[in-house]
């Protein structure tokens, strides 16, 4: 018949698949036939050699042919004539005449062993699969004839070969396809059988015993590797087993077996007897150590009954397992009970039968794996026998049996974590943490095998988050990741000793926490911050269970805040041993115990809160106070009794407290236990006092059994005597006194227990506590691989983790623990960075910075190459530096360690010459060449020189060639190839170090972080010195500052960040400087490239930017003297870029200070006035902001006589020029805004005219007559040309007083004074008066309206009449005596035409009138004829002789009435 055949994907001719396959079926039934005859061939051959069995094939005799021969050789008749197919026969037929020689207890060893390797080869051919005709009957009887095999012994090496052909045997048949056929029953004789080979090789040779051993471990690989297919295989069993329920008897889907639970909870499995065990023949007379008796598959495992026997002849699956892994744990038993049977020598105890246990269990553990918890029966094996034992094991002084069971237990926490939390807690707490420290006595063996073990799990991604999640955050257990991370922290110490392998080991383990966390953080959900957890009002949290354990939403926050309750419990535990009032205070103060104290929170705060001092907490329960009393009964209730001694209870019970010494306490103590105890545990006490007068019998025993002063002890007959009658009136029960009473005598009941967090030793009471809490515990939470509290993790373990990594990277030698300990660097920063613990970041590089030698100040002669020979400080160094560039944002203080190691590497010049420099100072060189000399040294020029400091050469070639000896003229030695190779691995790293990187890449660091950098820079450059600070102070004040203005360039964005602290800097050098020096230099020219740079982009701060350069003004007088011509260039520069930035009256004072102070500076005078030029050329940029400003400047330029006269005309030029602007917006505000505004404006632009004009008369006097001159016909045209601007009339009054009167004063005097310094005076006097009349004219028709006018009008006469007579040089000028007549004629005949000047009235007294001629008259007595010939002469005579002598009195009034003047000005302003 056809088989399915995978198709090859060739398509080609092939013969009929039934055909082909007939033709291998016959081949192969052909091939077997020959194999199974060769061998029965091979045991005849054997047989005829014996003497029994050879005389008789010999004689001939038939009758007498034993049916052994017989069988073999019908089979041989048969084997060739069997036509069907192999796997429809039979396989009893080919098999049974071998097995009837193997049962046969009258062949000997080498028959036996022959037909044995017989049945070996036929199980190979792979003949026999689950598809075999009576297939399971013939496995099982394999199994029985091998495992009953008889024969007798002839010497010990024939016997040694059969058994090992049984060993060979019985793992072929559970190896083979139809093993699976075998049932329960039969797969426990096969492990049976072959410990009991492993328990007589003992006596046997060495390869017996280790062949034994590995079939031992095979067999159990093969059996455990089946568990995970019987989960699906459980279902199609128990739904076939339904017909036979009734056989069964309550068998639920997961063998739930009826179990019997032994009084007082503990008690030995029971043997039911229903299976029949296995044996040897007597030949053998070996058998199983202490346990012979409950063979494999008779019992159900510690605390069940048998399994039903219908179960133990299924196809074999879960009962078989739970068998052998109980009895493989029963076989770690068997060493409590060393010496207590007659055979117990049989096999060496010290290491070999726990270790041969405990690699099969692991066998076991490994292959059954997850599937394990689908089995509650395995399950609970695991949990509570497998679990106790290996507790007791892990204290084992066997480095090998500790190395065991850490593997097992970390097998277990990979497959079955989630079912063993507390166990886990226990094997931690009381073993791991216990051997990895010396001071509990382990050997130095054991404390590297358990430092190993830890090393292991901390391999595990998630064991530290999971014993952090589990416990840590558990109220109610140790605090097991922190206990741990500390242990490997302090175990990575070198106290006073080289380092070791432990040292490395533990620092391993360190590292592979702290590297899951960093891996982790790429994962996403790192703890967006959570904020600290605050409880607000007390609330029961005791026994509270987050909603959902598998849900990160929903435990994350709730395992936080249990940890914070956690820690404020144990501060409360602080206060409480100190003050038990002021701790209950303490804990109601922070909301962990109600505001109104109850009994039932007081209680779990006692029960289950660690390091509180038991003494105290027995005196408080101990009392009578009422309160206290039913915080003690509340006490008692949350302890679980249920099915336990009542010395287990009793032991656990006053472990948790300290009895008190008075009798009335221990009473009330023991009352509430006894109640407690009763309630849960009633068993065979008929009452709660039974309890009570049981419980003090048992202390009193203990006083009795365990006190050193007690001489007498009392014997079990006077303890069963004294408790007679307890119970209610009877007696109870002899044995259960008894083991009572054993139990104490064996171990005492502490009423002393430990102080503190030590930890603790694991005892049988404990444990079986521990199982009960198991039941209760919250489940055990899974973390993935997200970061969800590693923020609070890394929070406890960074501080002795980088204190640890540190030691040892300054203890090792060796490269590969440099880079270990570089790792964790690294991996520390990452998570300090991603869970923003900046103050362990700066920790971190405070750490490293001291192993770069940057900071030592050595005395090495040559640094540099000290440097390159040193791989830890080149590591260190290269560190810091990456962390500074990918963890930047993070650093805050530790800015200023990793300066200083930048100051280092720039004195010893090793810094590359970009370091200051960034790319936009470059591009914005190349577009703007620096007009006139370039500013030296200044930070325009961009890779400055400076960076290696004018004592160094630049950089680190300069280094290497002051190496090399080529910039010196001494002849020196050549440097070796040793040196020159620790110069090129100093470049290397160097240019590894990317510290450039920190600063041009600044613009991306966080703010904080940035202005921590700027902070450092401040720092690092020193506070400036008045006088002379040491050259090499100055060279790093002048690097800090670069550095400094590099990154306040970059963070244009952010400068009002940075602003106060680089103008306070900048401020105290330009302040405490008084000579010129690179650092001033460096200051002033900075602050004006920031404001350069800065203003086009801040106009929010650019008046504050433009108030720095006041600091300009205050520069020492030697400082500016020397820098005045480049401050002037970057200050022109300024302004033609950002002139339109400028727009404050106070930045524009700043700007035209700077230009004024130039006016008078011989070579920054042509600049500054350049600016100038810009400024008030261009209708942009003169404003109503500036422009008195830019006039009072434009007067300094007039007026200084440095350069050419040519230049002080330009100045003149400019301020005369500027009245069109005045007119402009005279005009523009009339066109545009509204009455109110414009009236404001017109009123400003008068002012701003009158300080103009004011301005021109100062410069009328300048000594130089060109200057002079050329500011009188400006002064003209201001006064003149200003149709447009609508002027006040009041304002012109202030003019003439203050601006045309004052100057024909000042020159008049001036004249006067014989000044040889004024040349050609005469001419000035003559444009001077010339200007009076003009403007006088011009104005006339306004003037005239003002009531004021006679007296500016007798003004303007009376300094026609001075002109008139002034004598320069000791003589009148010709030319004045002419002009001063002319003009005043055309004055008056002006006022004539315009009615200014007429005669009103004979009689009115018209002072005008009068006055006038008077003052004419003594100018040019003719004019009144030559103006008015028709007016009488003689009247006017007789006028002028009443009022002579007038003249003084008037020309007073007309000086007085510059006040009135004033009023009316401010009047008419206002």
């Amino acid at each position: 018949m056809g088989r399915l055949k995978l198709n090859t994907g060739i398509k080609s001719i092939e013969e009929e698949p039934e055909e082909r396959d007939a033709a291998v079926e016959s081949n192969r039934a052909d091939l077997l036939a020959y194999s199974i005859n060769s061998e029965v061939s091979a045991v005849l051959a054997v047989m005829r050699r014996n003497v029994r069995w050879g005389g008789r094939y010999i004689s001939g005799d038939d009758q007498l042919e034993d049916s052994l021969i017989q069988s073999l050789k019908t089979l041989r008749k048969q084997i060739f004539s069997w036509q069907n197919p192999w796997h429809t026969i039979n396989p009893a037929l080919y098999l049974q005449p071998f097995l009837d020689v193997i049962r046969s207890d009258e062949t000997g060893a080498p028959i036996t062993g022959v037909a044995l390797l017989s049945v070996y080869k036929i199980l190979t051919l792979d003949v026999i699969d689950e598809n075999t005709v009576n297939v399971e009957d013939a496995m099982q009887l394999v199994v029985d004839a091998v495992t009953s095999c008889r024969f007798e012994v002839t010497d010990p090496s024939s016997e040694e070969m059969v058994l090992m052909k049984i060993l060979q045997v019985l793992l072929a048949c559970m190896k083979s396809k139809a093993s699976v056929m075998l049932s329960n029953q039969h797969v426990c004789t096969i492990v049976n059988t072959c410990f009991r080979i492993v328990h007589q090789a003992g006596s046997k040779s060495e390869l017996l015993q280790r062949i034994s051993r590995h079939t031992m471990h095979e067999l159990v690989k093969c059996i455990f590797s089946h568990l995970p297919d019987v989960e699906s295989a459980e279902q199609t069993l128990v739904n076939g087993v339904t017909s036979h329920k009734h056989e069964i008897g309550g068998l639920d889907n997961d063998y739930a077996f009826g179990s019997k639970q032994m009084e007082n909870g503990n008690g030995n499995s029971e043997l039911d007897g229903q299976a029949s065990t296995v044996s040897f023949g007597s030949n053998a007379s070996t058998a199983l150590v202490a346990r012979e008796e409950n063979a494999i598959g008779t019992g159900g495992g510690k605390d069940g009954l048998p399994f039903d026997l219908h179960l133990m002849t299924e196809p074999y699956g879960v009962p078989c397992m739970v068998e052998i892994f109980h009895f493989l744990c029963s076989l770690l038993n068997v060493v409590e009970h060393i010496g207590m049977g007659p055979r117990s020598n049989t096999i060496a105890f010290d290491e070999d039968v726990p270790l041969f246990a405990l690699g099969l269990i692991n066998s076991a553990i490994e292959l059954g794996g997850p599937s394990i918890r689908c089995h509650p029966r395995l399950l609970s094996l695991i949990q509570d026998e497998l679990f106790r034992n290996l507790m007791q094991f892990g204290l084992s002084v066997s480095p090998l049996i500790l190395s065991m069971v850490c593997s097992i237990v970390l097998n277990l926490y990979h497959h079955l974590r989630t079912e063993l939390k507390l166990q886990l807690e226990a094997f931690f707490s009381c073993v791991i943490l216990r051997l990895a420290q010396s001071r509990y006595g382990a050997s130095y063996q054991q404390q590297e095998v358990a430092m190993e073990a830890l090393v292991d799990f901390c391999r595990q991604k998630t064991f530290m988050v999971e014993m952090y999640a589990n416990l840590d955050c558990d109220i109610t257990c140790s605090n097991v990741f922190e206990e741990l991370a500390n242990l490997l922290s302090k175990s990575a110490f070198p106290v006073n000793c080289p380092l070791s392998a432990m040292h490395i080991l533990a620092l391993d383990g360190l590292i592979a926490v702290i590297q899951g966390m960093a891996e982790r953080i790429g994962n996403g959900s790192v703890s967006s911050e959570q904020g600290p957890v605050n409880l607000e009002e007390y609330t029961p949290f005791w026994m509270v269970k987050c909603d959902n354990y598998s849900d990160p939403n929903h435990w994350v926050p709730f395992v936080r805040r249990r940890k914070y309750i956690k820690r404020r419990l144990m501060i409360g535990a602080d206060h409480f041993n100190r003050d038990p009032k002021k701790g209950l205070e303490f804990l109601q103060g922070t909301h962990l115990l109600p505001d109104k104290l109850d009994p039932q929170s007081v209680a779990c705060f006692f029960r289950y809160t660690a390091g509180l001092d038991k003494n105290l907490v027995g005196d408080f329960l101990g009392n009578h106070d009422e309160f206290c009393v039913q915080v003690l009964h509340e006490f008692a209730w949350t302890f679980d009794f249920q099915d336990m001694n009542l010395d287990t209870a009793l032991r656990l019970f006053l472990e948790t407290f300290r009895l008190p010494g008075e009798s009335q306490k221990i009473q009330r103590v023991l009352e509430a236990f006894s109640e407690r105890y009763y309630e849960q545990s009633p068993q065979i006490l008929a009452n709660k006092d039974a309890a009570l007068l049981l419980s003090y019998s048992l202390i009193m025993l203990n006083t009795d059994q365990h006190n050193v002063q007690v001489k007498k002890k009392m014997t079990e007959e006077d303890f069963i005597r004294n408790n007679r009658h307890i119970n209610g009136g009877n007696d109870l029960p002899r044995e259960f006194l008894t083991e009572l009473y054993h139990s104490i005598c064996k171990n005492e009941i502490r009423t002393t227990p430990e102080q503190g967090f030590g930890y603790p030793e694991m005892t049988p009471s404990r444990w079986i506590d521990l199982m009960h809490k198991s039941k209760k515990t919250a489940p055990f939470i899974l973390s993935d691989s997200r970061a969800y509290l590693d923020h609070d993790m890394f929070a406890i373990m960074s501080g002795p983790t980088i204190a640890a990594i540190s030691v040892v990277f300054d203890n090792a030698e060796h490269e590969d623990v440099y880079q270990t300990c570089i790792d964790g660097f690294l991996a520390v920063a990452k998570i300090s960075a991603c869970h923003h613990l900046e103050d362990v970041l700066d920790d971190l590089v405070v750490s490293l910075c001291k192993f770069t030698t940057l900071l030592n100040q050595s005395s090495v002669e040559e640094p540099v190459l000290a440097f390159g020979d040193d791989a830890k400080a080149r590591m260190a160094t290269v560190t810091v530096f990456t962390i500074a560039n990918r963890y930047g944002d993070y650093i805050r203080t530790g800015w200023r360690n990793i300066l200083d190691c930048i100051l280092r590497l720039h004195k010893l010049g090793l810094l590359p010459a970009r370091v200051a420099s960034d790319a936009a100072d470059e591009s914005e060189l190349a577009a703007d060449p620096v007009h006139g000399k370039p500013i030296t040294n200044s930070l325009s020029s961009v890779h400055m020189q400076s960076m290696g400091t004018p004592r160094r050469s630049s950089g680190l070639m300069g280094r290497f060639s002051q190496l090399l000896s080529l910039d010196t003229e001494e002849p020196r030695s050549q440097p070796t190839e040793q040196q020159l190779a620790a110069h090129q691995r100093t470049l290397q790293t160097i240019q590894k170090c990317h510290v450039d990187s920190i600063f041009t890449e600044s613009k991306f660091l966080q703010a904080e972080s940035l202005l921590q950098l700027a902070r450092a820079l401040i720092w690092a450059a020193g506070r400036p010195q008045k006088g002379n600070s040491s050259p090499e102070d100055e060279d790093t004040a002048v690097f800090c500052l670069e550095l400094l203005i590099a990154i306040t360039l970059s963070n244009r964005d952010r400068i009002v960040l940075l602003w106060q602290g680089v103008y306070e800097h900048i401020a105290n050098i330009v302040q405490s400087t008084v000579m010129p020096c690179a650092l001033v230099e460096k200051a002033v020219f900075g602050l004006l490239r920031i404001c350069q740079r800065l203003l086009p982009y801040k106009e929010n701060l650019a008046d504050e930017l433009l108030r720095s350069l006041q600091l300009v003004l205050k520069l020492d007088a030697r400082v500016a003297d020397a820098y005045c011509e480049q401050i002037t260039q970057e200050v022109t520069r300024l302004v033609k870029a950002n002139a339109t930035h400028i727009r404050s009256l106070m930045g524009w004072r700043t700007i035209t200070s700077l230009l004024s102070i130039t006016a008078r500076h011989p070579e920054a005078s042509e600049a500054g006035f350049d600016a100038l030029l810009f400024i008030m050329t261009d209708e942009a940029h003169l404003l109503p902001a500036n422009y008195v400003l830019c006039v009072d400047a434009a007067r300094q330029f007039s007026e200084s006589r440095v350069g050419q006269a040519e230049r002080s005309v330009r100045a003149l030029e400019l301020m005369a020029g500027s009245v069109n602007c005045l007119a402009r917006w005279s005009h523009d505000a009339k066109e545009t805004m509204g009455e109110e505004e414009s009236a404001k404006l017109s009123q400003d632009i008068g002012e701003m005219w009158l300080r103009l004009v004011q301005g021109l008369r100062k410069v009328c006097l300048d000594q130089r007559e060109e200057v002079r001159n050329h500011a009188l016909l400006s002064l003209q045209k201001c006064l003149t040309g200003v149709d447009e601007i609508n002027l006040p009339h009041g304002l012109w009054l202030q003019c003439f007083d203050l601006v045309i009167f004052t100057m024909l004063d000042d020159l008049l005097e001036i004249a006067q004074g014989h000044q040889k310094d004024y040349r050609n005076m005469e001419g000035t006097l003559i444009i001077a008066v010339k200007l009076l009349s003009k403007v006088f004219l011009q104005l006339l028709n306004e003037l005239a309206q003002l009531t004021t006018f006679c007296k500016l009008w007798l003004g303007v006469l009376s300094r026609m009449e001075k002109y008139l007579k002034v004598k320069v040089k000791g003589k009148k000028n010709e030319n004045l005596q002419e002009t001063v007549p002319e003009l005043l004629k055309n004055t008056l005949l002006a006022m004539k035409s315009r009615g200014v000047l007429v005669q009103r009235s004979a009689l009115g007294g018209d002072s005008l009138w009068e006055l006038t001629w008077l003052h004419v008259n003594n100018i040019a007595p003719s004019l009144q004829a030559e103006v008015f010939p028709d007016q009488d002469r003689e009247q006017s005579h007789h006028k002028l002789g009443e009022t002579g002598g007038s003249l003084v009195s008037d020309e007073t009034d007309s000086v007085s009435s510059k006040e009135s003047v004033h009023a009316e000005v401010a009047g008419t302003g206002g």
